[in-house]
């Protein structure tokens, strides 16, 4: 398929050329089987800067780096709740509000059936910001599941917004992705990902995106993460004006501090 000899090409180019180990924009704790016992603490912040803020595969901060912060809270065991914020971009480029920031919250209930981890939740994409006239505000609604078998978590999320970032009549939008995790040796994982976004009542805006990544944890709260991105993206749909086309083969590196209390 075209889009897997672009992954396949781009990856091995970004990797083995420069150091551009890319990231993947962070998003809600994917599903994996719940620990025996709570974890010794409940409250963790977490902070990183991107090269390139890179969610579903499209650029949200215009191809340069971002500030991306985080909090999370698990009071129970299985329950959680949580924060998380990026600069970017997209919405300036696009002259659809001055907002340069996106702020996500998100809660859930994670738990293990047998050998089958579970997630369930909501997330809320909040962008702030003064809206242009005639513009749909990107705030989006979104419920999700997922579930995890050894190496593989297969998602679902569902827009129950009027609107998904922007595009507006789109209620009932759709994201399926699989992933999968593959230890390579201590501290070392490959990460590979497969996703489609599916835009309800705008066909223009659907699309396929997949990443390959590479993860290393340095111990003591720190890890780089990096990879290469695509997307079969429509050109037309996904280029700001006067701007890059956002879901073009990019490869982008993460490096994050997280820290529990």
């Amino acid at each position: 398929m075209k889009l897997q000899r672009t992954l396949t090409s781009a990856a091995l180019v970004s990797l083995m050329s420069s150091i551009a180990m890319a990231q993947t924009p962070p998003t809600p704790p994917a599903a994996a089987p719940a620990p025996a016992a709570a974890p010794a603490s409940p409250f963790s912040v977490n902070v990183g800067v991107a090269s390139s803020y890179i969610y579903r595969g499209l650029n949200q901060s215009g191809f340069v780096p971002a500030l991306q912060v985080g909090a999370d809270y698990a009071p129970e065991a299985g329950f959680y709740i949580g924060t998380w914020a990026s600069s970017i971009r997209w919405l300036k480029d696009y002259g659809i509000s001055s907002g340069r920031a996106e702020i996500d919250i998100y809660a859930g209930y994670k738990g293990t059936v047998g050998d089958i981890g579970y997630d369930v939740g909501v997330l809320q994409y909040y962008y702030p910001g003064s809206l242009n006239a005639g513009a749909t505000r990107g705030d989006t609604t979104e419920v999700y599941v997922a579930g995890t078998y050894k190496m593989f978590t297969l998602k679902y999320s569902h827009t129950v917004s009027p609107s998904i970032f922007a595009i507006a009549n789109a209620r009932n939008s759709y994201y399926l992705e699989l992933n999968g995790s593959f230890p390579l040796m201590d501290n070392l994982n490959l990460n590979a990902h497969i996703g489609h976004q599916g835009i309800k009542n705008t066909s223009a805006g659907s699309y396929t995106d997949g990443k390959i990544e590479l993860v290393y944890d340095f111990g003591n709260g720190f890890a780089l993460s990096g990879g290469v991105t695509a997307t079969d993206a429509d050109k037309g749909f996904y280029t700001p004006p006067g701007e890059k086309f956002q879901g073009k083969t990019t490869p982008y590196a993460l490096i994050k501090y997280t820290k529990s209390f």
